[in-house]
């Protein structure tokens, strides 16, 4: 069975956001970018599946402008087989647009198993994944916990976090998975890894080349800074804090 995962590339987690002076996004020119953290997640879990014996080979996958090469370099380096660059451009993608794209590329490459990161840290949107669920038409399990794959029964039991405790899932692959922080522990790459990786060969394709006309969603009006927050104050007495909450906060 071959595994395809997607994953994305972000602004570095540790980095502090800065909003352009135009206010039409955020700044990302001289700014490290890294792989999303849960999509790191995701190519750890296809590793362990493949070395578990349930899956032959773990395929990344990646849409975006040309720099996502290096988000693919990554993941050989981690132990992807092999990568595939989809290069829309310096435009932003949108979830439903890379929803076809991963649609297009499944029906080519054909996996048992498609994983994603259930969201990116820069936009937050937690869309891709069950829209191409729904595109494709197959079961999902988003925001796994733990995954367990029966190769025989080729199901895959899927427990996710939910507010009443733990829900399970049995799918029938293949199927979508999203993952969630408490799946696994991403590996590090090591040095002769990311070496070797360098000089692996990226497959290259456009939407074009997948039939897949990308047509924006959604147009962003304005991106601004969440209000800064006021120095917090100390109070002598609760006479004094009931006053404040009275007379300033109004919320008595």
């Amino acid at each position: 069975m071959k595994v395809m995962v997607a994953v994305k590339r972000v602004v570095d987690y540790a980095v502090k956001i800065r909003v352009k002076p135009d206010k039409s996004g955020v700044e990302t020119s001289n700014v490290k970018m890294s792989m999303n953290p849960f999509c790191e997640i995701a190519l750890e879990e296809a590793l362990r599946i493949r070395e578990a014996g349930a899956a032959a080979e773990v395929v990344a996958v990646s849409v975006g402008p040309a720099q996502c090469v290096d988000t693919l370099r990554t993941a050989l380096a981690m132990g992807a087989d092999r990568a595939v660059h989809v290069d829309v451009g310096a435009a932003p993608v949108l979830p439903l647009s890379v929803a076809k794209i991963l649609k297009a590329l499944v029906q080519v490459e054909q996996p048992g198993l498609l994983i994603l990161g259930k969201q990116a840290i820069d936009d937050d949107c937690n869309q891709t994944g069950q829209m191409v669920a729904g595109l494709l038409r197959w079961p999902q399990g988003t925001f796994a916990s733990k995954v367990v794959l029966d190769k025989e029964k080729q199901e895959a039991t899927v427990e996710r976090e939910v507010d009443g405790g733990i829900e399970t899932l049995s799918l029938d692959l293949p199927a979508v998975i999203t993952t969630d922080l408490r799946l696994n522990q991403p590996r590090y790459a090591t040095l002769p890894n990311i070496m070797k990786a360098k000089s692996k060969v990226i497959k290259k394709v456009t939407p074009a080349d997948l039939n897949v006309e990308l047509k924006p969603d959604l147009e962003v009006v304005q991106v601004t800074e969440p209000p800064k927050r006021k120095a917090g104050v100390i109070v002598s007495s609760v006479d004094e804090l009931i006053d404040k909450l009275k007379n300033e906060a109004h919320i008595l």
